[in-house]
């Protein structure tokens, strides 16, 4: 455990090196994502394409289970830590590595046995089935390398263990994209080979993470002795987790409701949003690595009682979170046709999509400050604060937003809603710090 990074470090030192690790992860694993869809795409088979889409949902389903354990724990864990309870924290991370373990196995027989119902359900039809079911199968195969990936991945970060857990995720990334093409065109397998490549390299990546939790790590144990947490403990973890996971869901939700709400208005605003959404991603998971980057600071120094330490790692973390934001959005909003023609040269598409980047970035300053503070409350382990965010930028009151405005302003309603969603939750997530005493009661104390 270095206590002397979390204790004594400079803050922008302690910080760099927690948070530089998760967002070049980030910016490998967007990279991944972008070259498996083009490699998807390089097939020309339209109807597997969309099969392959229609079982995104899945996916996002499995890394939001993943979610739950993983950002659940290392909360409890950083905080266990700060608290110097260690033997307790080795029982923490045993727990949810089993429990993760153990409900990913579950959602694979699950997936097996209702198989054609709930392909039914993601909308696969006669053309798209066979694609959509291939892709699903080898899916279900891989649930539990893709469920318990994601705890070691959040947990090794509350130790010190940023750059391994980096490490995993990289390679795990440059293997998928060496197999893409692999199992894809070379052997001939289509939508199944794209998942096989998926499946095998999130494999990989539990097994290297496996060797550096067995080599380096002190005190998170994969010890099934160690299988027994406290209650308080499980519950702190669920608390923190589900609202996690459903921050990941509402993503979904929101590019759902807005592609419905832009539906009117022509497949081109659609297209573009697309496109905007993904140029979008690059400086949105950026900001997200910066943000998680902190968590086990925030955790560690909530857990020791520090609140002087807590409150400095916020501002710095506002500081890096705003800067970066405010050039960023600057960029975008004055090169945003150049960037769209980049992916299309359709003038109709460019133009719609130029519209639409400058009004997702403009709101960027303001989703920075909802991700440190979201962070933060998921890291002191308030629950309620956590859960509330999660439901409201990309959820209930982006729903709202969309519902009003493109009532009262037809389009530029609809691609306005999110900046729009993030004033309204930037406003609630201050309230909410200044009255969830995060910096006055800590959660755990030395025993």
């Amino acid at each position: 455990m270095e206590n002397e990074l979390f204790e004594k470090a400079p803050i922008h030192k302690a910080y760099l090196k927690l948070a530089m690790p998760v967002v070049l992860g980030m910016v490998v694993s967007l990279v991944y994502n972008m070259v498996d869809t083009w490699f998807i795409a390089r097939t020309g088979d339209t109807s597997l394409v969309a099969g392959v889409s229609l079982c995104a949902p899945v996916f996002s389903l499995m890394l939001a289970f993943g979610d739950i354990f993983g950002l659940g724990a290392s909360s409890v864990i950083s905080r266990l830590f700060g608290a110097r309870q260690y033997e307790e924290s080795s029982h923490v991370h045993a727990f949810s590595f089993y429990t993760a373990l153990g409900w990913s196995l579950v959602c694979a027989l699950v997936m097996f046995v209702f198989k054609n119902p709930i392909l039914r359900l993601l909308g696969a039809k006669e053309d798209t089935f066979a694609s959509a079911s291939a892709y699903y199968t080898w899916l279900a195969v891989g649930a539990p390398a893709i469920i318990l990936s994601l705890v070691p991945n959040n947990t090794l970060r509350t130790e010190g263990l940023a750059f391994p857990a980096m490490i995993g995720t990289i390679i795990g990334s440059v293997l998928n994209i060496i197999l893409d093409p692999i199992f894809i065109f070379t052997l001939g397998l289509g939508a199944a080979g794209a998942a096989i490549a998926t499946v095998l390299s999130n494999a990989v990546t539990v097994i290297l993470y496996i060797v550096v939790l067995l080599k380096k790590s002190k005190n998170l144990s994969i010890k099934l002795s160690d299988y027994k947490a406290s209650a308080s403990d499980i519950g702190q973890l669920f608390a923190i987790g589900l609202p996690a996971s459903i921050t990941n869901l509402m993503q979904s939700f929101a590019i759902m409701m807005t592609n419905r709400y832009l539906l009117p208005y022509g497949t081109d605003k659609i297209a573009a949003l697309g496109i905007a959404m993904k140029v979008n991603m690059i400086v949105m998971l950026t900001m997200v690595g910066f943000a998680f980057g902190g968590q086990p600071l925030y955790g560690y120094s909530y857990g020791a009682g520090n609140t002087d330490r807590l409150k400095k790692t916020l501002r710095f973390a506002l500081t890096v979170e705003l800067t970066f934001s405010v050039v960023m959005t600057a960029l975008f909003i004055l090169l945003a046709p150049g960037i769209i023609r980049i992916f299309i040269k359709d003038p109709a598409v460019v133009s719609s999509g130029t519209q639409i980047l400058r009004a997702l970035v403009v709101s960027m300053p303001l989703m920075g400050v909802i991700l440190v503070l979201t962070t933060l409350f998921q890291s002191a382990g308030k629950a309620l604060p956590a859960f509330i965010l999660s439901l409201s930028r990309q959820g209930l009151v982006l729903l709202l937003m969309l519902i009003l405005l493109s009532a009262l302003f037809g389009y530029y309603g609809v691609i306005y809603a999110q900046a729009a969603s993030d004033l309204i939750t930037c406003l609630i997530s201050v309230i909410l710090t200044k009255t969830s005493h995060v910096f006055t009661k800590p959660a755990l104390k030395s025993t």
